[in-house]
């Protein structure tokens, strides 16, 4: 197919296609003569992963670049393959913060602490300290509660990954990070405001 061809089997205008040309975003097409090219199926997926990964992930062209280069030149492991996917959303510069704390957490949850990384643990010790820093003190047990839901949702997301290319393992673990942690917010609040409905009801708090 020709470039108007390709932009309007993915809806992206002609002159942004050309644009992820430069950028190298796009493998070229096949040339047809001096001043065209020929388009496939691979650059329509192509195309409409760079789409996801800058629009519905929001992502720089420079980090949608190095994924693109972890698609072409996959690790061995789909471990690593997330790790890079996490990598692009939330960055890896990591603040000096004591993490020795998360570990002993994670140890007593039995999770895996050689396949958790430094940049995820600092954010969880972040938070907690922004917790204990406001006087928020959080009820007991609560916390165990939460890392028991989150490792079941984990589990549930990576049992979905697809393993039949890196293109759609990235696409999957990107835009799942990104677009539904949102969501992840979202139904927290409604379980929150069914939880306390069936608990106080209209009733006052005083006792």
């Amino acid at each position: 197919m020709r470039i108007s061809q390709l932009s309007g089997e993915t809806g992206v205008p002609v002159a942004t296609i050309k644009y992820y040309l430069r950028e190298g975003l796009l493998h070229d097409g096949r040339l047809t003569s001096a001043t065209q090219a020929s388009y496939d199926e691979s650059h329509v997926r192509r195309l409409r992963l760079v789409r996801a990964l800058v629009g519905g992930a929001g992502l720089s062209i420079a980090a949608v670049r190095d994924l693109l280069g972890v698609v072409e030149n996959p690790p061995d492991s789909g471990h690593d393959l997330l790790g890079f996917a996490h990598q692009a959303v939330i960055g890896s510069e990591v603040a000096p913060v004591d993490i020795a704390g998360v570990d002993s957490m994670l140890g007593d949850w039995g999770w895996d602490l050689d396949g958790c990384d430094v940049a995820a643990k600092s954010s969880v010790a972040e938070a907690l300290e922004g917790v204990r820093s406001a006087g928020f003190e959080m009820p007991e047990g609560v916390l165990d509660t939460y890392a028991k839901a989150m490792y079941e949702v984990a589990a549930a997301e990576i049992a979905g990954v697809p393993t039949e290319s890196a293109e759609s393992a990235v696409r999957y673990v990107v835009l799942g990070t990104v677009l539904v942690e949102p969501l992840l917010l979202a139904l927290r609040r409604l379980a929150q405001q069914s939880a306390s409905h069936e608990r106080f009801g209209a009733r006052p708090l005083r006792p």
